[in-house]
């Protein structure tokens, strides 16, 4: 039998990598890369060293999105409860202070490599091995008045009411807003109330600023509502908030604003899916090619993620599927019918569209998001 003998090292600390070596260097092949190297390799034992300007969080996140079924070790020099904590969240268990345990490494690595023997052998995964982050979902479109606000937060409530998942909703229209009003909340707590805490941004933060949605216990960042305080707000931040919101919760909804600058283009470049709202007429597709033709000049690599959802659907559209096939690419996955009457009566009730899990009279527009969440689901 062939064992795991590659163990991958991430982080520039030469005196916690010099005691690692004289621990392991006889029995495995130490093989030290970068972080952006991850993607390059099938790595299956990876020991993180502690470094002074990176987060330990955000790089096993970024791990485990690459390699699912990569076993990681984190070691320091330091005892640290919160963040034992919150590795532990990801799946990460072992959380080893140099040089008080500095025997159990050999150990630990001897175990976890005849482990990882046993489950390549059967061809199958453990299911302590399964671990990962949130994905994120936003919402974006290059042409206002598309609906984006009100199918995004439709979606995120009914993915947690159609679900057991923790899911957060995070309004990025800093200037304006716009969810309060269609998931009815009143607050005076907003996204810029993390500013203080960016940096040790963890979930007690993020709870404590989120307002929760009364039907459906959904979470939600609301928007400061205010220029000024918009402008306090950087990519940073943006990659900071959505960065910890990915350890803690399952989905996170994102609605973009329709213009582009570093916080938007941060979004975009963290997210699993880009959902572009548009309805079927020559104008959103004529904005849809000048939106496709920024991202590439911007480099932002869409692979398979963008996904069209069709807004106003209906029999007076002036164009239908099969022309906008002609001239786009990107898949739909969900279209929205026409339904502006219905849609404000509950606006003007200060009413959300969903109540309950098993509601019978739903309005269109709710019963078509319902259908597209419950296909993602399965």
């Amino acid at each position: 039998m062939k064992k795991v003998q590659e163990l991958f090292v991430i982080g520039n600390n030469e005196e916690l990598y010099s005691s690692v070596q004289q621990q392991l260097d006889q029995h495995y092949q130490l093989q030290r890369i970068q972080p952006e190297d991850v993607k390059k390799y099938v790595v299956k034992i990876v020991l993180i060293l502690k470094t002074e300007n990176e987060s330990v969080l955000d790089l096993a996140q970024y791990i485990l999105a690459e390699n699912p079924n990569a076993y990681l070790v984190y070691i320091s020099d330091v005892q640290n409860f919160d963040l034992l904590r919150d590795l532990n969240r990801l799946g990460i268990m072992d959380y080893l202070v140099f040089p008080d345990e500095e025997w159990i490494l050999s150990e630990r690595i001897k175990e976890v490599t005849e482990t990882k023997l046993v489950q390549d052998e059967g061809h199958g995964t453990a299911e302590g091995f399964k671990r990962g982050g949130g994905k994120v979902f936003t919402f974006y479109s290059g042409k206002g008045g598309s609906g984006k606000s009100l199918i995004s937060t439709a979606f995120a409530q009914t993915l947690k009411l159609e679900s057991t998942a923790k899911v957060l909703y995070i309004d990025l229209n800093l200037q304006y807003g716009g969810s309060e009003t269609f998931l009815a909340l009143d607050s005076n707590r907003s996204i810029i109330d993390l500013l203080p805490v960016i940096n040790e941004l963890s979930e007690h933060h993020i709870r404590n600023i989120a307002e929760k949605e009364e039907y459906s216990g959904l979470e939600v960042l609301v928007s400061p509502r205010d220029t000024e305080m918009a402008e306090r707000i950087d990519d940073d931040f943006i990659l900071r908030m959505i960065r910890a919101s990915k350890r803690t919760y399952d989905f996170i909804v994102v609605d973009l604003p329709s213009w582009m600058d570093e916080r938007v283009f941060t979004a975009l470049e963290e997210s699993e899916r880009i959902y572009y709202t548009m309805s079927y007429d020559t104008i959103a597709i004529r904005v849809l090619k000048n939106v496709e033709n920024l991202f590439k000049q911007l480099g932002l690599v869409l692979d398979e993620r963008m996904e069209l959802v069709i807004n106003f659907s209906g029999k007076e559209n002036e164009l239908n599927q099969k022309d906008l096939e002609r001239f786009v690419t990107y898949p739909t996955v969900a279209k929205v019918r026409r339904d502006l009457k219905g849609v404000q009566s509950f606006l003007n009730q200060g009413q959300p569209l969903r109540k309950e899990l098993k509601e019978k009279k739903l309005p269109p527009v709710a019963k078509d998001i319902q259908k597209w969440v419950r296909s993602m689901l399965k």
